[in-house]
């Protein structure tokens, strides 16, 4: 809630009047409504910019508003200066969640009635406690928690019934979502009210939902893909893919609940053979046609020379797999499955277990492994062994493997180890040196684990940094000492055994995810090996135009520009093609669907001619002049790839030259807004089939990347509670001052904070300008009239004047959090101190009015409804004001506002030195202030000025300024500066000694200064005069200080030093100096 306080909602309330007024005019004027202009419009006549349209199986929440506010802000400035401006927005439906979530739903009623009824929860006897970080893959020990047996039967998932019912839907209506129609047709119609709610100045007519309900939008992808395939963009493939069992295809970024960017991690598996006679345990796998192997996935084939055993893990899983009719692999049933989807499996997609064993059972057994210098070698345990990567079996190289050799190491030093596990001395070897590194040897496991005094194998972060410091070393510099390839390079050697080993059957490729992925339909994926239609991103030539397009786009941050750069240097083949979920067909494999990543790179195209084909239906059932068979290819590459006039089109020629003109006159889009998680998928994609499909003159030209939002400094998150749709932050806050906080979140591509309280402080400063305007309006006539010539006058004005140029450039670079400092904050703090200067005399009414027109037009783009109330209702201007226009300023007096900065602050220090005479500071008595003589009421003020430096200070100053790098703001080194003070008058002079104890603070105080505020900090003077200032200004200093009298001295001036009397060495103790004035007090 906005507060507890009736006064705040009453104040909340006020805004949503307000804000439902301002929608109101707009929808009567159609300001949102953007049209092509005839001519093609010239730099900065039009602005077009979008953003990735939300998925729509939910409602939208602060985190789509975070980063839609950018583009908001943005395209509302831009509208303000005049530009014709398009922002549009569509509802992206493609993809596997919504069929997945409208499947769950079918599977809980069949499983729980409809409507279903879970459960009850059943209370482990174990108090709940949270579960540890999960760093092995293996189950917490003896954690056990509170899960319902329907929780547990979904593995606790989350169910979709509740999920329905979180969303304030009825048990009734959410039957009838097991149709994925209904949640299209449901969830945009609200995400289109929310976002008009939201005041978003979006051009509705052509919002459109993806997938073939839309025949237009359907025809359009269509073309895409065809047009990509002549090209020779898609083929058809064999690859790794990340992939969900479940749903029984490939699981992209968008498929999947965890592990989006995971990419598929490729394997060498080494067939490590067991050696007959087979133990009791292994009995059952005795087949004279079939071979047993333990097999260990590794990322150093070329280190099988110096295999001396192979570890297991004692308490893991593992079973023998049924691999062909000749191999049986023992490994664990999560690598197991990864293979069977790799065409290594008896049964294709599923595993065949043929027994099940534990490490314990392995302990021991003889291996003949592939190019191992020991003809036999044993399994032995290892306690470390992570079971969620690799096989669970891995192969051991204490020469170059740190884990390894300290695994190896323990097992020799500790009898008490070797017997808990049955291991007999005789099976562990000594190191095999196989790989020389310049400045570790031939042993560099060992070498860097004695440098690094590593004394277990459970010194994790130690042995983690041995890694670090060997692994890269070994295989760019590292040399072969065995084997064919002996006295070559270990880069040179790698591929080369890799080969030989696969080529020979004594491996096999493997792959698997990278790091867990989790699909949307709540299974854990495997890589699968599939024969499916790609994309073939990274492709040389194809790869070098979309660096090109990069190059000249505006990214407004390195961070976004270094993302970029790095997604193209690994973004390879992508799969295009589904079978499971909502979406367009693949045109000629009908089979297939075009996944969600692969339909929305080129559809802000789409938007250019939207409103022409389904007249402001979002579901293109509406058609108007066009249908959509009629939408060729041949019409599609008119419109968008300078294509021939489609002759054979039944389109009449007006309306094909017109989408053809509202193409060329919007295009390239401006700016594209989105989180950066986006990079590594869709926004790359999106420049490289604008480059592949769009001439040069069509490419993108900018993308402003951001974080993802916190919400009170923490993470949002439905599960905690700290999460907020739109709907609720609009209804607890009001639009304009969750906008307001989402302006002070934060710019950059750090994560950003929306914070409850700058909303609520949004709210009040609104409101209180509003009354604030509504009584200065009432009162107007006793404002000063007449030309603004006072001093507070000229000021203030200026103060305006900073606050336009400032605030423009702050929108045009998108750093909307300082335009709402620069454009509110600041003006109003410059209000403020203006309507207290001005005392007795008054506000000037024209400045008033300036002041409260410009305000409001800077702060239109971030708080639109608030702007437009106040221009229409208060200041009863034409027009709207978020067409106003930018207002037009004069050229910032910069040095005037650095004399009123000087003028502010010299009044705090003098009221500081006041209150302490009058109050009797022991600091101001050993000043030798006469304390005494302040207690009466009337007071007097000397203030002394020195304006400019001389003597040893100017020579100090002067030096400073040949030694100091304005740009930089660096200084030649403190032996320069020295030397050159030494050489200069004041070096030379007679009591240089007693005047360097002088220098140096000086000299220090200075440089400090100029390293801080830049080079006017060594100045001999101020550009403005102190004693002019100051005497134009003498009644504030005394309304400010209470005195009754004030004179402006100069320190230079012996008559002025007299009236000082006895307290003149108050000035020698503290003397005046350039911007430092010094105040005497007298009672009068």
């Amino acid at each position: 809630m906005a507060t507890d306080s009736g006064k705040s909602f009453a104040r909340r309330d006020r805004l949503l009047e307000i804000e439902a007024k301002a929608r109101t005019w707009w929808e009567e004027s159609d300001v949102f409504k953007a049209e092509a202009g005839e001519k093609p419009p010239e730099q900065g006549e039009k602005f077009f910019g979008n953003f990735p349209f939300p998925y729509m199986n939910g409602y939208l929440h602060l985190g789509h508003a975070f980063s839609l506010s950018k583009l908001e802000f943005a395209a509302a400035y831009h509208r303000l200066r005049g530009a014709n401006v398009l922002l549009p927005f569509g509802f992206h439906c493609t993809g596997m969640p919504i069929k997945a979530s409208a499947d769950k739903l079918a599977r809980e009623i069949k499983m729980f009635g409809e409507p279903p009824v879970f459960h009850k929860e059943v209370e482990e006897e174990e108090e709940e406690r949270p579960a540890p970080e999960d760093t092995s893959g293996a189950p917490p020990d003896k954690f056990k928690g509170k899960k319902s047996k329907a929780a547990a039967k979904s593995g606790g998932q989350v169910f979709q019934w509740e999920i329905m019912r979180s969303f304030g839907l009825s048990d009734s209506e959410i039957s009838e979502f097991q149709n994925p129609e209904k949640w299209l047709k449901f969830f945009p119609p609200l995400a289109k009210e929310d976002l008009r709610s939201f005041g978003l100045g979006c051009d509705w007519r052509r919002s459109f939902v993806t997938t073939e309900i839309n025949p237009f939008f359907d025809s359009f992808v269509k073309w895409q893909m065809r047009k990509l395939k002549a090209m020779g963009k898609i083929i058809k493939d064999v690859r790794y893919t990340i992939y969900s069992p479940l749903d029984d295809q490939p699981c992209a970024d968008h498929d999947r609940s965890t592990g989006e960017g995971v990419q598929p991690q490729d394997y060498t598996l080494i067939k490590m053979e067991v050696l007959p006679p087979f133990s009791s345990k292994l009995k059952s796998l005795t087949d004279k046609n079939k071979k047993v192997f333990l097999v260990a996935a590794t990322l150093r084939p070329e280190t099988m020379y110096g295999q001396t055993n192979a570890w297991v893990l004692p308490d893991g899983k593992y079973g023998a797999y049924e691999i062909n009719d000749t191999d049986v692999f023992i490994l664990t049933e999560r690598a197991a499955l990864n293979l069977a989807y790799q065409n290594f499996s008896k049964i294709p997609k599923k595993t065949s277990c043929l027994l099940e064993l534990t490490g314990s059972d392995l302990i021991g057994l003889p291996l003949k492994s592939p190019l191992s210098v020991n003809e036999v070698i044993y399994a032995l345990p290892m306690l470390t062994i992570l079971t969620d990567k690799g096989t669970g079996i891995v192969t051991s190289v204490p020469s170059d493997a740190p884990d390894d050799y300290m695994a190896l190491h323990d097992l020799k030093a500790k009898p008490a180890l070797r017997a808990k596990f049955g291991v007999k001395e005789e099976w562990i070897y000594d190191i095999v040196p196989i790989i020389n590194i310049p400045e570790f040897g031939d042993k560099s496991a060992e070498k860097v684990c004695l440098d690094l005094k590593i004394k277990s194998q459970n010194e994790k972060d130690k042995l983690a940094e041995a890694k670090r410091l060997t692994y890269l070393r070994g295989f760019t510099e590292g040399t072969m000492l065995v084997g064919e390839y002996a006295g070559r390079k270990v880069q040179e050697a790698k591929p080369l055994l890799r080969s030989m080993l696969i080529e020979t059957g004594q491996a096999i490729m493997y792959s698997e995810p990278e790091k867990r992925v989790m699909s949307r339909s709540g299974d854990e994926c495997v890589v699968a090996l599939t024969d499916q239609w790609y994309i073939t991103y990274g492709e040389e030539e194809w790869k070098k135009l979309t660096e090109q397009c990069l190059s000249n786009m505006n990214l407004y941050s390195d961070e976004t520009r270094h993302g970029f750069e790095h997604t193209l240097s690994w973004l390879n083949q992508w799969a295009c093609s589904r079978s499971f979920g909502l979406g367009t067909r693949i045109p000629w494999d009908s089979e297939f669907l075009v996944e969600s990543l692969s339909d929305s790179t080129i559809y802000m195209a789409y938007y250019t001619v939207a409103h022409l084909l389904h007249e402001g239906d979002m579901y293109g059932k509406t058609t108007g002049l066009i249908e959509p068979g009629q939408m060729t290819d041949e019409v599609w590459e008119f419109i968008f790839c300078d294509g021939p006039y489609p002759k054979s089109s039944s389109i009449p020629s007006p309306i094909l030259n017109k989408m053809k003109q509202e193409f060329e006159y919007w295009y390239p889009f401006d700016l594209r807004v989105s989180g950066k998680d986006l990079i590594q998928n869709h926004l790359t994609f999106c420049i490289y089939n604008h480059t592949a499909i769009m001439s040069k003159k069509h490419w993108p030209r900018g993308f402003r990347c951001n974080g993802h939002i916190m919400l009170n400094s923490e993470k949002m998150s439905k599960s905690t509670g700290n999460f907020r749709t739109l709907k609720q932050a609009i209804e607890e806050f009001s639009a304009d001052a969750t906008r307001f906080s989402l302006a002070d979140a934060g710019d950059g591509v750090d994560d950003a904070n929306f914070v409850f309280d700058t909303a609520n402080t949004g709210i009040l400063r609104l409101t209180k300008e509003i009354t604030w305007m509504e009584e200065v309006l009432c009162a107007e006539t006793s404002l000063r009239t007449g030309l603004a010539s006072t001093y507070a006058d000229r000021v203030f004005e200026n103060e305006i004047n900073i606050a336009v140029k400032m605030t423009e450039q702050n929108y045009a670079n998108y750093m909307f959090r300082e335009a709402l400092k620069t454009g509110f904050y600041d003006l109003q703090a410059a209000r403020d101190e203006y309507r207290f200067s001005c005392g007795a005399g008054g506000m000037n009414r024209d400045l008033v009015w300036r002041f409260m027109d410009v305000q409001t037009r800077l702060i239109t783009p971030i708080c639109p409804h608030y702007a437009e109330y106040v221009w229409r209702e208060l200041l009863k201007k034409d027009g709207l004001a978020v067409k106003a226009g930018w207002p037009t300023a004069g050229t910032p007096d910069l040095t005037l506002k650095r004399a009123n900065k000087y003028l502010q602050d010299s009044i705090v220090l003098m009221r500081k030195l006041l209150q302490k005479q009058i109050l009797g500071s022991k600091k101001a008595n050993k000043k030798g202030i006469p304390v005494a003589s302040l207690t009466e009421d009337k007071l007097k003020g000397l203030i002394y000025v020195n304006e400019q430096f001389d003597g040893w200070k100017a020579e100090c100053l002067k030096i400073l300024q040949s030694k100091y790098d304005s740009k930089n703001r660096t200084f030649a080194p403190d032996k320069e500066i020295m030397e050159a003070l030494q050489k200069s008058s004041v070096g030379q002079a007679t009591n240089f000694k007693q005047t360097q104890k002088l220098c140096m603070p000086f000299l220090r105080f200075k440089k400090d200064e100029a390293i801080t505020i830049g080079s006017h900090a060594l100045d001999l003077k101020l550009p403005f005069g102190e004693i002019d200032v100051l005497q134009e200004n003498l009644d504030l200093i005394k309304r400010q200080l209470a005195l009754e009298e004030v004179e402006i001295l100069s320190a230079t001036d012996p008559d002025a030093l007299a009236k000082a009397g006895s307290l003149t060495s108050l000035l020698s103790q503290n003397p005046p100096s350039p911007g430092n004035p010094t105040a005497i007090f007298l009672s009068k």
